[in-house]
């Protein structure tokens, strides 16, 4: 070997082990955490799946919060959904068709404790679980035990809202009231079964909103139930006095379930069945059933997205600041 090559091995043999000793000693990217469906410290609010994994929720108003350490947190999903998450109470990110491992803090935040709330809107609503960065971990948020639950049609699920849901009345009225609120609701359902229109006399009772389940009312206890029921029935030929008998039945099947909520009979903006509405909570004869007379809480064109049929997002706060006084001072 000349003096040439020798020197050239020779150097090549020191870079070598340098790289070697340095990639001892550089620090080794540590793990992030998994946080599986089951975590004790994630709190499912409304109708979800009791067990398994992944978990899903059902009806409009069911989602997810939790506590976190650390400074960034992603969520697990399966296929494309549209989903809201809100970190520390920061206003709602809509992310549109997402899947897989989604990071919600692009920006990682400050580190120390944080709050997650995430709401599915509309696809493959499925929850696979969270990922923390290393050595962080989830920290419990309990929410209030007095659970707000909205039953209705397409108005109470906010149909046509920017938001659905997350801007309808019931959402608003908890977000006001700072308690957990659920909303039991799908467009076109009406009190009575018919054909052509799912009565939620019976619908309310199971687990989602098209199946035959039965719901566990073990699972939590509503602090207030509000009926918003009639606006579709009269379409489908349901007589008044049908309606009526209807209605206190369900009232009282509501009781049943919950025993110690207030109950709220919402007179329909469109005033159909007014008279069978309250007659039906005068027939109940329970001191914590209640009417609400809605006269005059909207104006025709300007709280509406279509007219006079579903009210948009003003016309869904205006509600909202209309009933949020009203169960807060029964419950």
């Amino acid at each position: 070997m000349t003096a040439t090559s020798w020197g050239a091995a020779r150097s090549a043999a020191v870079l070598l082990s340098a790289a070697l000793a340095g990639a001892l000693l550089a620090p080794t990217a540590s793990a992030a955490v998994d946080i599986p469906v089951s975590d004790p410290n994630i709190s499912y609010v409304g109708r979800w799946d009791a067990t398994g994994d992944p978990r899903v929720p059902h009806w409009a108003g069911a989602y997810l919060q939790t506590g976190f350490t650390g400074t960034t947190v992603k969520l697990k999903l399966r296929d494309a959904v549209n989903v809201y998450t809100s970190v520390d109470g920061k206003p709602d990110v809509f992310h549109a068709g997402v899947r897989g491992t989604v990071d919600l803090t692009p920006t990682p935040l400050a580190a120390g404790n944080h709050t997650l709330r995430v709401a599915f809107r509309s696809g493959d609503t499925v929850f696979g679980g969270l990922v923390l960065d290393s050595g962080a971990r989830t920290v419990a948020f309990t929410p209030s035990a007095k659970v707000l639950e909205f039953v209705g049609d397409s108005i109470t699920a906010g149909y046509l809202d920017s938001k659905l849901a997350l801007s309808s009345y019931g959402w608003l009225v908890g977000e006001r009231l700072g308690l957990p609120r659920t909303v039991i609701a799908r467009a076109g359902y009406c009190l009575v079964a018919q054909s052509g229109c799912v009565g939620q006399s019976a619908q309310f009772f199971r687990t989602d909103s098209t199946g035959a389940a039965g719901w566990d009312f073990g699972r939590y206890q509503a602090a207030a139930v509000v009926v918003n029921l009639g606006t579709n029935d009269i379409g489908h030929g349901v007589s008044e006095s049908a309606f009526q008998t209807a209605y206190a039945k369900f009232l009282r099947d509501i009781r049943a379930k919950y025993p110690n909520a207030a109950i709220f009979a919402f007179q329909t903006l469109k005033k159909r069945y007014a008279a069978q509405t309250r007659a039906a909570v005068a027939a109940v004869g329970d001191a914590r059933t209640f009417f609400v007379d809605t006269s005059g809480w909207l104006t025709t064109g300007t709280d509406y997205a279509d007219g006079d049929g579903h009210p948009n997002d003003a016309g869904q706060a205006k509600i909202a600041d209309r009933l949020a006084p009203i169960i807060a001072a029964r419950i």
